[in-house]
C-alpha cells in the first residue's frame, strides 16, 4: 500500500524517484521539449523496463572489458560498495537524458562531464587514461546504445535496420554533450567500432564480480529474485557470440530456451503496459500527448 501511494504521488507530481528518495520532475516545465522528439525510436525503446535493465547490464559488461574504462568505473564509482544506488543513479541519468526537459538534461550532462574531468588513472597494465578521453567516451556511448537497442530487438520486438540506424543517429545528439563527439551513428559504424576495439577487450575477474553483484543485489522484491537472475543471464546473451566466448562467459550464464521465452513474453507485455509514474508517460504529459502515445502499435 505504501509503495502504491508513493507511485501515485509521483504520477501526480510528475517526479520520478532516484536514489534515497530524490526526485526528478519530468512533467515540468510544461511544453518544454526533450533533447529528442517524442516520435523518435529512442523514446519508444527506452520506455521498456526489460530492455533497459538487461541492456544496461550488457553495456556495463562491455565497458568493464576495456581495461581503462574498467579501472575508471570500478575504482572511481560506488559499484562495489553501493551497487543498488549506482544502478538507480545511472538509470535516472539515462531517463533524464532521453525524456527530461532539454534545459535540465543539458545541465545534468554538463555536471557529469565536469565530474568525469577530474577522474584519471593508470591501469594495472600501465595504461594511463582520463575519463573524458574521447575514445573511452565513444566506447561508453556505443555500448549503451548497443545494449539497450539489442536487448529491445532480442527480447521485446525486432526493429528494421533503418530504425536501428535512427537510434544510433539520435544518440549522437546527447553523445556530443557528454563528450563522445565521434561515437558511431549507424549500425555499420557501431560494428566497425566494435571490431576495432575487440583486440583491447579482455576477460577479467571484475566482470564476474559485477555479474555476481547483479545476481545478489536486491533490485526487485524477493519473490521476483529468480526472474532477476534470468535477466542477468539474458544480458550476457545480448553480447555478440564471439565476445561471449572471448570474455569467457560460458555455460553458467546461458539461458535455457523456456527461460528466454519467458523474458520475451514479459518484454512484450511490458511494452504495452502504460505506467503512469514512468518518465516516458510523464514526458508525454509534459508535451500534451496522451499517456498511451508511446504504447500504440507502431
Amino acid at each position: 500500500m505504501e509503495e502504491a501511494t508513493h507511485q501515485d504521488q509521483a504520477a501526480g507530481s510528475g517526479s520520478h524517484p532516484g536514489k534515497g528518495g530524490e526526485r526528478f520532475d519530468f512533467l515540468n516545465p510544461r511544453g518544454e521539449e526533450a533533447l529528442l522528439p517524442a516520435d523518435s525510436v529512442t523514446w519508444r525503446v527506452f520506455k521498456n523496463p526489460v530492455a533497459m535493465f538487461v541492456g544496461g547490464i550488457t553495456a556495463v559488461i562491455l565497458e568493464l572489458a576495456e581495461p581503462r574504462v574498467c579501472d575508471g568505473v570500478w575504482n572511481n564509482t560506488a559499484f562495489r560498495t553501493d551497487p543498488l544506488g549506482r544502478l538507480r543513479r545511472t538509470g535516472l541519468a539515462a531517463m533524464v537524458t532521453v525524456y527530461g526537459p532539454h534545459t535540465k538534461a543539458e545541465a545534468m550532462i554538463a555536471g557529469i562531464y565536469r565530474m568525469h574531468d577530474r577522474i584519471a588513472g593508470v591501469t594495472s597494465g600501465g595504461q594511463a587514461y582520463r575519463a573524458n578521453d574521447v575514445e573511452l567516451l565513444n566506447w561508453v556511448q556505443v555500448t549503451a546504445s548497443y545494449g539497450f537497442l539489442e536487448a529491445y530487438c532480442q527480447l521485446v520486438a525486432p526493429l528494421p535496420l533503418e530504425q536501428k540506424d535512427a537510434l544510433y543517429r539520435e544518440g549522437s545528439i546527447a553523445a556530443k554533450l557528454y563528450g563522445a563527439v565521434t561515437a558511431p551513428d549507424s549500425v555499420a559504424s557501431q560494428e566497425a567500432f566494435f571490431a576495432s576495439m575487440r583486440p583491447l577487450l579482455q576477460p577479467t575477474e571484475v566482470i564476474e564480480e559485477f555479474l555476481e553483484l547483479m545476481l545478489s543485489t536486491p533490485v526487485f522484491p524477493w519473490f521476483l529474485r529468480p526472474y532477476q537472475h534470468l535477466l542477468v543471464k539474458a544480458a550476457v546473451g545480448v553480447l555478440p557470440q564471439e565476445l561471449q566466448q572471448s570474455l569467457q562467459l560460458g555455460a553458467r550464464w546461458q539461458l535455457k530456451g523456456w527461460q528466454r521465452g519467458l523474458i520475451r513474453w514479459t518484454g512484450r507485455i511490458s511494452d504495452r503496459l502504460v505506467i503512469k509514474a514512468s518518465p516516458a508517460v510523464q514526458a508525454c504529459r509534459r508535451l500534451g500527448l496522451p499517456d498511451n502515445y508511446l504504447y500504440k502499435v507502431q
